[in-house]
């Protein structure tokens, strides 16, 4: 247990599940899709649906979208900030089956038309963990250094992932694979111990089977 779990997070909120945990779903999201969205559908399932609300749910998804960290002074006022770069946004209560009742499913675009489909949940005291990307299972908190690698589901990808981490003196903390079906796409996602450099990046995406990278800094390097 470190520090951060005992006293909780810096924010701005009354509450580190509805504030500061929906506050890094939208960074997070942004993350994932490399942009800040044009366009966003939020999906609110459980408590966050029910009482979100009073506790400006709404307010801190907006601003994780926006690029914003949990203790940003401009979380009460991210609807204003929203309109102004553009973005436009829609909130829909929804039931999810099995899923935590703090759980958040966002549907993002991007000014070249690409979307991405996360959904993540808040577990309490700020921290999160994504379950969905693109409606593949997934299971990540974005915690420590994270590498998400989007590819072909074939015969020696994996191994030239974790051979190009290797190679630069990263070391593998985790390392889980999704798919959607034999044969079709894959998530491969890496948490490591260090930050994973351009050099790395730069490998990965020059790699055959590889679709997308996407690199999540670490708390601390935030």
């Amino acid at each position: 247990m470190n520090i951060f779990e005992i006293l909780g997070p810096v924010m701005v909120g009354p509450s580190s599940s509805h504030t500061a945990g929906a506050v890094r779903i939208g960074n997070i999201t942004r993350k994932i899709l490399g942009e800040t969205p044009v366009s966003a559908e939020i999906l609110l399932h459980g408590s966050f649906s029910a009482t979100g609300s009073g506790h400006g749910t709404d307010r801190a998804i907006l601003a994780g979208l926006l690029g914003m960290e949990p203790d940003d002074g401009r979380i009460p006022h991210s609807e204003e900030q929203a309109k102004a770069a553009g973005l436009l946004w829609k909130f829909i209560s929804c039931q999810l089956r099995d899923a935590h009742p703090n759980t958040a499913v966002l549907t993002v675009r991007a000014a070249d038309g690409r979307t991405v489909k996360v959904q993540a949940s808040s577990l309490g005291g700020g921290r999160i963990m994504v379950n969905q990307i693109d409606g593949i299972r997934v299971d990540f908190t974005g915690e420590k250094p994270t590498l998400i690698v989007q590819n072909e589901d074939k015969p020696g990808v994996l191994a030239a992932i974790t051979y190009a981490l290797s190679a630069q003196d990263v070391n593998i903390a985790t390392l889980q694979l999704y798919r959607n079906q034999k044969g079709g796409y894959a998530f491969t996602i890496a948490e490591t111990d260090s930050d994973i450099g351009e050099e790395v990046l730069r490998q990965l995406r020059e790699m055959a089977g590889v679709l997308q990278v996407i690199r999540i800094a670490s708390e601390e390097e935030r």
